[in-house]
């Protein structure tokens, strides 16, 4: 999905994320791309395959410069981590150790708390073919682990970056679960809404709509409650009459027209 603006406001800092024997240059080009997509800057290498700087990773980041600019180059784990006060690993297999395990969305809110707090923490990816191995994984504090298909958890690099990113950006994001984007016209009001009702139902009652007459109040809730349900703006509701207008006959100055009576209505 295309969602570059540069003329917005981005949001930058958060979790370190260490890269232990990134193979490929392309890789880290894609995960510098999922860091930026949801505020990360922090980008840490520790003994890149194919070296750094890499051409190859600058353009696969596909305008994440920032990150790549900034990464960090490490000899080993243990320096990178240095000044961390609270590191995860992230591994999709169980592991022989007595360390917390938790999921990209708990670790995310830890780590948010964390950060209120001024303190810093950090990611650890381990390299694509093999994941990270134990003695990386011991200089950890806590492991994340995903809950996805168990006969089929592996992640791409990327993938896995930008799955626990997405959890770090989602535990401080403040944008309401739906919302009714109506462009340029405003929702419409409760008196828009009463009057549609009223020109319809008017309507449907002069084409003799209501029949039984004594379920008439339920079906003008039901009615009611469909056109509510689609959350009309006011320049729809504005097309609704209109289009009401056009089907009673009356924008031409005629009678409305009424439904064709069947054969046994004509018998009555």
């Amino acid at each position: 999905m295309s969602g570059t603006n540069t003329t917005r406001s981005a949001v930058l800092g958060g979790p370190a994320v260490v890269l232990i024997d990134p193979q490929l240059g392309e890789n880290i080009g894609t995960v510098a791309r999922a860091m930026l997509n949801c505020g990360l800057t922090d980008l840490r290498l520790v003994r890149p395959r194919d070296g750094w700087p890499n051409a190859k990773a600058r353009a696969t980041a596909s305008g994440a410069d920032i990150v790549v600019d900034g990464a960090r180059l490490f000899d080993s784990t243990e320096a990178a981590v240095a000044d961390l006060q609270r590191v995860y690993a992230t591994t999709a297999r169980p592991r022989d150790m007595i360390k917390a395990v938790l999921t990209p969305r708990a670790a995310a809110a830890e780590m948010r708390t964390l950060a209120d707090r001024e303190v810093r923490s950090g990611l650890l990816f381990g390299p694509e073919r093999s994941g990270l191995n134990n003695d990386d994984i011991a200089l950890a504090t806590a492991i994340i682990t995903a809950p996805l298909n168990p006969a089929f958890a592996s992640l791409n690099l990327a993938q896995a970056v930008l799955l626990v990113a997405y959890e770090w950006y989602q535990s401080g994001d403040t944008t309401p679960a739906r919302v009714l984007d109506t462009g340029a016209s405003p929702p419409a009001t409760a008196d828009e809404m009463h009057r549609l009702f009223a020109h319809l139902e008017q309507e449907l009652e002069a084409a003799e709509f209501f029949i039984p007459p004594e379920k008439t109040p339920g079906m003008v809730r039901n009615i009611r409650n469909l056109f509510h349900r689609t959350e009309p703006a006011s320049s729809e509701v504005r097309t609704l009459h209109g289009i009401i207008t056009a089907l009673s006959g009356r924008r031409l100055g005629g009678q409305p027209r009424h439904r064709p009576t069947t054969a046994a209505q004509d018998a009555d």
